[in-house]
């Protein structure tokens, strides 16, 4: 995996600006590692051992193929600096933590970003046939200077309600997250090796906030059994630091948000929506 971020860094080959090529990586039915689950379970705030995975888990096991795909020499933008803008998970059904999945790793084209250039990450997961039983969709943004800015679009939010919950994110939390997901990008490990990209301190790993914030939701209130949960990430979350969780009621869908603990700042939005299960 750190050939892959050191992959980040070589020059690009010149390529058209904004193309991003569609293409995928298929990846087999594999045994689970109980043992990382009990680390991200750990970590993350799930129970210690999970008779069906974490929903934000099997993002984990698809990452090392989207590196795989961000860093090949002719896509077109760094990997290193791209900005994480969204992403929406969905479970059909729960899946056993003994389950082994296939993974499809896809990119989509560019779009135009009013900073930029816009695209997706797609990873879909099945288990025992072809409908995938779990599916997500990572939106990256790479920041350009020379975009017209335009408007700021001001999407309707539902209104999350009062506090839930506080949440601690340590120190060494990015550290430890990487050591479990993979995901080793400089700005998550220390403030040294985030300074250069314009972070004064280490920043969690959006993953990360996204998984804790499910688990304490989880551990108000049971999740349906096949629902999807968006996020939106808004301002990285500074480490250590404390936020509080705010979250509306469970109805056609649960919206919440993390917010810095002087209720400030909005780290990220999100909603959890009732899904039709599948059997």
């Amino acid at each position: 995996m750190l050939a892959s971020y050191a992959r980040a860094l070589l020059p690009r080959r010149p390529a058209r600006t904004g193309v991003v090529p569609e293409r995928q990586l298929v990846v087999p039915a594999a045994p689970q590692d109980p043992l990382r689950i009990a680390r991200y379970a750990e970590l993350c705030g799930f129970p210690p051992e999970p008779a069906a995975l974490p929903a934000t888990y099997p993002h984990l096991l698809a990452f090392p193929h989207t590196l795989a795909l961000l860093t090949r020499r002719d896509f077109p933008f760094p990997a290193l600096g791209l900005v994480h803008l969204a992403n929406r998970i969905e479970r059909t059904r729960p899946i056993g933590a003994d389950e082994p999945l296939g993974l499809r790793v896809a990119l989509t084209a560019a779009r135009p970003h009013r900073r930029g250039s816009a695209f997706d990450v797609v990873a879909e997961a099945t288990a025992g046939g072809s409908e995938p039983v779990w599916r997500s969709v990572s939106t990256y943004l790479h920041r350009d200077r020379q975009a017209a800015p335009g408007p700021r679009p001001r999407p309707e939010q539902p209104q999350p309600g009062p506090l839930t919950e506080r949440l601690t994110a340590p120190a060494g939390v990015g550290r430890r997250y990487a050591a479990v997901s993979g995901d080793r990008n400089p700005i998550h490990l220390h403030p040294l090796t985030a300074r250069p990209f314009g972070f004064r301190r280490a920043i969690a790993h959006g993953m990360w906030a996204k998984a804790r914030c499910l688990a304490l939701l989880a551990g108000a209130e049971p999740l349906p059994d096949a629902f999807a949960v968006s996020v939106t990430f808004h301002a990285p979350l500074p480490l250590p630091s404390r936020a509080e969780l705010r979250a509306g009621p469970r109805d056609a869908g649960r919206a919440f948000e993390l917010r810095a603990a002087d209720a400030g700042r909005v780290h990220l939005r999100g909603l959890v929506e009732p899904l039709a299960l599948r059997s």
